[in-house]
């Protein structure tokens, strides 16, 4: 039988081919599913096309060595020089505010030279020039940014490591490097399209005076056009996030919509977030300003965080009635019946984050997580990465757990990246040659595999630290 395919596919090409392989892989995949090792899967799921991850957030998507990489080289930096806090030397005395943005007693807060120059001799005392930092204090500052004890969760990762990072991610060259490392790792992985949230206002320069949004995004534009980003294969567009608890949120969203509006080539939609759990960025709160905005622009696509809870809420339901086409997280959306029932008749897709909601506590174990009840009542989902920089994991990690925890068939494992391509804010002309590449390069790929069999070898693929906890057998010798 595999060789009547493999000879069809020769004569009459890939587009009826596709058809063959889809039900040919399904046999497939369920027996390789049955014998295949760790490393098998995983090798083979490292390799398999992919379409988009629509729920990105850049700052949290950089891996800690990628951060201190760029922060170290001026030469590619844009001439910025970077210290962060190795000791506490209680200059600000007692009684300070340690819930506030400028913790006495919070280690590694980094910061440019502008505003270290302003610092007085006791708190320069503290800190000290990254290319300077021991071996102790630079894995020190590398495991700041990521949830790599059993104790952290939650609250360390809300309330510390973007304190941490502090003014980093203000530096747009930084950033920039970040996406471009981020589409270089996702080409490897076999992704085609990323939206990402970015910050555009607040960037400083140098000398600590700031950027104008224009030039800032100007920055991200050389890297995008660079040989470099080309070469990945990865269309990139952008999302901005609007800190939906902020007491600002909404002259924020109406300058976001307008900026959004000007740059629609680069600006695919517009992402609510931040922390579910803290009422003040309540859904409704945003339903007038929206429908203001709406009636001035023409439509600008929107997702929201939604759903990212451990207790029910409406939520969800309140976010649809805002006009979002795509919900961030939706763990608690299994609680709402009337919602999920709405959901598997609308045009709406839920990003689905594995990682990010076991390590952030939302559920205990994966056997908690109402994915596949959800893909399985046909509420189109998505994989995606969330902030995949502090996890240490990769797109090709969520789809083996995906597939180890939830058995996945070869229909529903392919349906996931059709259908980040689907809901991806991409203009209409753009997104069919989305789907139409990511039909073909699947089509390519089942052939082969449904011919050749898959190799009984290891991906070289860096494995980060995440799997390799999550799968010991992954990251073995043996």
């Amino acid at each position: 039988m595999l060789r009547v395919l493999s000879a069809l596919v020769g004569v009459i090409g890939f587009g009826y081919a596709g058809l063959l392989s889809a039900s040919g892989m399904d046999e497939w995949f369920r027996t390789f599913k049955a014998e295949a090792t760790p490393k098998q899967m995983y090798a083979f799921l490292a390799k398999l096309p992919k379409g988009a991850d629509l729920h990105n957030h850049l700052t949290g998507a950089g891996f800690s060595e990628w951060w201190y990489d760029i922060a170290t080289d001026t030469a590619r930096n844009g001439g910025y020089h970077y210290y962060t806090k190795v000791s506490v030397q209680q200059c600000g005395g007692y009684g300070t505010d340690e819930f506030g943005g400028n913790r006495q007693l919070l280690l590694f807060r980094t910061i440019q030279d502008s505003t270290y120059q302003t610092l007085d001799e006791c708190q320069r005392s503290e800190y000290k020039a990254l290319e300077r930092l021991t071996e102790q204090e630079k894995q020190g500052f590398l495991n700041s940014i990521r949830l790599d004890k059993a104790h952290e969760g939650r609250n360390e990762f809300f309330e510390t490591h973007w304190n941490r990072l502090n003014e980093l991610p203000e530096n747009p060259h930084a950033s920039a490097y970040i996406l471009l490392k981020n589409m270089q790792a996702f080409g490897r992985e076999g992704l085609q399209y990323l939206e990402t949230q970015i910050k555009i206002r607040g960037n400083l320069k140098p000398d600590g005076s700031l950027y104008s949004p224009e030039d800032a995004l100007e920055v991200y534009r050389t890297v995008l056009a660079s040989d470099e980003a080309k070469a990945t294969g990865v269309t990139a567009k952008f999302q901005f996030m609007v800190l939906r608890f902020a007491p600002d949120a909404e002259d924020s969203l109406r300058w976001m919509y307008g900026f959004a509006d000007q740059h629609r080539d680069l600006f695919a939609g517009i992402n609510m977030a931040g922390r579910e759990d803290n009422d003040k960025g309540y859904p409704l709160r945003f339903l007038s300003t929206l429908r203001e905005l709406r009636h001035q622009y023409p439509a600008v696509p929107l997702a929201f965080h939604a759903g990212e809870v451990d207790e029910p809420n409406q939520h969800v339901r309140d976010t649809l009635l805002l006009g979002a086409q795509r919900i961030g997280h939706g763990v608690n959306t299994i609680t709402d019946p009337d919602t999920l029932l709405l959901m598997r008749h609308g045009p709406y897709l839920i990003e689905i984050n594995l990682i990010s909601n076991l390590l952030l506590e939302y559920i205990d174990s994966y056997s908690q997580h109402p994915f596949g009840e959800y893909l399985r009542l046909d509420i189109p989902v998505a994989l995606s990465t969330d902030d995949r920089g502090m996890w240490d994991s990769t797109m090709t990690d969520e789809y083996y757990v995906a597939v180890k925890e939830f058995n996945l068939s070869w229909r529903e494992l392919t349906s996931l990246a059709r259908n980040s391509l689907q809901h991806s804010f991409l203009p209409p002309d753009e997104k069919k040659a989305a789907l139409d590449l990511y039909t073909e390069r699947l089509a390519k790929f089942a052939a082969e595999t449904l011919a050749h069999g898959f190799p009984d070898q290891d991906t070289d693929l860096e494995k980060r630290s995440f799997i390799c906890k999550y799968q010991a057998a992954l990251c073995s010798q043996e």
